[in-house]
């Protein structure tokens, strides 16, 4: 499956008049495939993220994950398919400290109702064991380095087998060489997960292995 924005354009309330957040923005990301977004500060890049995301619903033009156009979902409708179909892999993981990494994990299952006969453990730990922690299952964030903390973000986000997966400046609080092995592993989970993945981010040093970089300026992707 794959994401597709299709001349999306989203405006705020600014004074008397709106400010252009997107403008006919236009992107389609197939599965299996990165695509990276960088640009400066308000360029837009957080805009398209929750368009994406389906949190913020655009002016104008349609966005469909795995499939589904999403304008015409009610709420609710819209949290589920975010459940079922998007993993967002936030800047700062923002993991529960009393849970382990394991559990971290468990919780994204309970939030769907999937907890079924051990099954969603026996995940969790294949997960886990994908981004390089199936030794560090059972400890908490606190005991974890700021890299292990981030890969099980990335895990987590995978927990519910989602067909886009949304990652917002994963390397921002890693030093050079554990932002670059952040960036390999989503490239590499991607291929295997079958993803439509879009990363944005302002650090180009790492990009050589994405499928497509593209450019926001304005509200515009270039």
């Amino acid at each position: 499956m794959t994401l597709v924005l299709d001349d999306v354009t989203l405006t705020y309330p600014d004074g008397d008049g709106r400010l252009t957040a997107l403008d006919a923005v236009g992107l389609t990301v197939p599965a299996g495939t990165t695509t990276a977004v960088v640009g400066p500060s308000g360029s837009g890049k957080s805009s398209l993220l929750a368009v994406a995301a389906t949190l913020v619903t655009p002016d104008r033009g349609r966005v469909l994950v795995a499939g589904t156009e999403t304008r015409a979902l009610g709420r609710a409708e819209r949290a589920a398919l975010r459940r079922r179909e998007i993993g967002i892999v936030f800047q700062q993981p923002n993991l529960l400290p009393s849970l382990t990494a394991l559990e971290q994990l468990q919780v994204m299952a309970d939030m769907e109702g999937r907890r079924r006969h051990g099954a969603d453990g026996d995940r969790a730990r294949e997960l886990l064991a994908a981004v390089g922690l199936s030794g560090q299952a059972h400890r908490r964030p606190h005991q974890l380095s700021g890299g292990q903390r981030q890969r099980v973000n990335i895990a987590r986000a995978l927990m519910n087998e989602p067909s886009v997966l949304l990652v917002d400046e994963p390397t921002s609080a890693l030093d050079h060489e554990r932002g670059a092995a952040v960036l390999d592993l989503l490239l590499c989970l991607t291929r295997e997960r079958g993803t439509a993945t879009v990363l944005v981010t302002h650090d180009r040093a790492h990009l050589a292995g994405v499928d497509a970089v593209r450019e926001m300026t304005d509200g515009k992707l270039e």
